[in-house]
């Protein structure tokens, strides 16, 4: 099981994901026939030998998958899956070489070598095999189902290491995603009969093996149900011959092509401390009609947002209760970088503000301006916006600089029901980058604002942030007009 998906399933994966060069090639051969002959000898150097090259293998797809991975970032899920199975690779390539070096893991050989083989299947060809699978269907439920099953191999071996508890859990969820899929394949039209037919029997074989895996777990406490044995036999080969061998022939007769476009927008190429900043600039935006239809709006958010040294700001920022040891840590940090550096408390509090030009040759983006904001001495936020294009359609560009790189957020703007709504969810360009380097890599974060009229001369605007789908974060706003003095 474990070397049919070395030397055959692991390079025809790779041959499907990349194209042909002759690195790739020769190291993908020099590998298979490592494990090859590593099957036939018996000299404990040689077996580390051959082990070690099989190790560095892994490694090098690994690198391939985190090199994606890092180029892209949550912007993709079918991509990410297909990036995590590369990087979980090289936990299989260590299991592999600790049982044929008989290296002492805290585990049976036995049990090191089917770790091993759940690192092969489950970690590196179920991921890779989903990944294409997202590259075909539209479903809202696939991104939870990635989750769960990219979370699943570490969670079932955290498990099996020091809490048995964790292992029925994660079983559990593991049959729930994978049941998921099945009923996704199902559902998804393929570009074939035959593949459909592959990729469904592919999927629906580990509806069934995963009971095995379900009924195993059990034996942690005390009720021997299912033997190794009889893993080996039943679960092992149909995962081996059904899963594995099916589902790669049904992806080899039409692999799928990637839907991930490459981002063409600006970045702000400022790092760190925004250093020098020009002269006062009244407002966030020139006008704010090149994002959105004014007329929908009323007067006072678009006054705001082209006039903005004409208000005052006030906010309560309000944590999430599950979030609130992270941002208590956090805190540490921000104190002494300047950035993002939040009140833990909710009450309501001025922020006083600045605006001001930022030279276009250091930021290298259209017309920023930075605002920074401050609640007594401490500085909150240093945002530096501006604006860019794509087919046809104005996005604000913000950038938050930080220690050697800088968080991107693209924001559409939106109009309805007299409100005006910024978001980083949508399609193409917007979201939560982080960008070192060359690097733009996108963020499982994102933001809503929603600002309303509330009175003549106030507005209301409520942020909220989510990471991973899940809301941390909540500021409430409240904007007021300057009381002018004088002639």
């Amino acid at each position: 099981m474990l070397t049919a998906a070395q030397v055959l399933f692991v390079p025809l994966v790779l041959q499907l994901l990349f194209k042909t060069t002759k690195r790739l090639n020769y190291f993908t051969i020099i590998a298979m026939l490592s494990v090859f002959i590593v099957q036939f000898v018996s000299t404990g150097w040689l077996q580390a030998v051959l082990a070690s090259i099989y190790l560095l293998f892994t490694l090098y797809v690994g690198a391939k998958g985190l090199k994606r991975f890092l180029a892209r970032g949550f912007t993709n899920w079918a991509e990410v899956s297909i990036d995590f199975g590369l990087m979980y690779l090289v936990a299989g390539g260590l299991w592999f070489f600790a049982w044929i070096t008989g290296m002492d893991t805290g585990f049976s050989p036995m049990i090191t070598w089917l770790t091993a083989i759940h690192f092969h299947y489950s970690a590196f060809l179920l991921p890779i095999s989903l990944g294409f699978f997202g590259r075909i269907q539209n479903s809202n439920w696939y991104a939870l189902v990635v989750l769960i099953i990219l979370a699943g191999p570490m969670l079932v071996a955290i498990g099996l290491t020091f809490w048995p508890l964790l292992e029925v859990i994660s079983v559990v969820l593991y049959v729930i995603a994978i049941y998921g899929l099945i009923i996704l394949s199902f559902r998804t039209r393929f570009p074939s009969r035959v593949q459909a037919i592959l990729i469904r029997l592919s999927y629906s074989t580990l509806g069934f093996t995963i009971l095995f895996s379900f009924l195993y777990a059990a034996n942690m406490f005390g009720y021997w149900v299912m033997t190794i044995d009889f893993m080996l036999l039943f679960h092992g080969l149909f995962n081996c011959i059904l899963f594995g061998l099916v589902g790669v022939l049904g992806w080899m007769l039409e692999p799928p092509e990637t839907k991930q476009d490459s981002w063409k927008f600006p970045v702000s190429q400022v790092r760190g401390k925004l250093k020098g900043t020009g002269k006062p600039h009244p407002g966030l935006v020139d006008d704010l009609g090149a994002f959105v239809d004014v007329k929908e709006l009323p007067k006072t958010i678009v006054h705001f947002y082209e006039q903005t040294h004409q208000y005052r700001v006030f906010g309560s920022v309000k944590w999430a209760a599950w979030f609130l040891p992270i941002a208590l840590v956090y805190k540490i940090i921000s104190r002494q970088v300047q950035q993002l550096n939040l009140p833990l408390s909710s009450r309501s509090t001025e922020m006083t503000f600045t605006l001001s030009r930022v030279d276009p040759a250091l930021d290298t983006r259209f017309l920023p301006r930075a605002w920074i904001r401050r609640v007594k001495e401490n500085t909150v936020f240093t945002a530096i916006y501006s604006q860019h294009q794509t087919e046809g359609r104005t996005y604000m560009n913000i950038a938050l600089p930080l220690p050697f790189s800088t968080m991107i957020g693209i924001l559409q703007l939106d109009a309805a029901d007299g409100k005006l709504i910024l978001s980083s969810d949508g399609k193409g360009d917007p979201g939560i980058y982080l960008a070192a380097g060359k690097t733009l890599f996108k963020l499982p974060l994102s933001e809503l604002f929603l600002i309303k009229e509330t009175g003549n001369g106030s507005l209301a605007a409520h942020h909220k942030m989510q990471i991973f789908g899940l809301p941390f974060l909540q500021i409430d706003y409240s904007i007021v007009k300057k009381k002018l003095t004088g002639s």
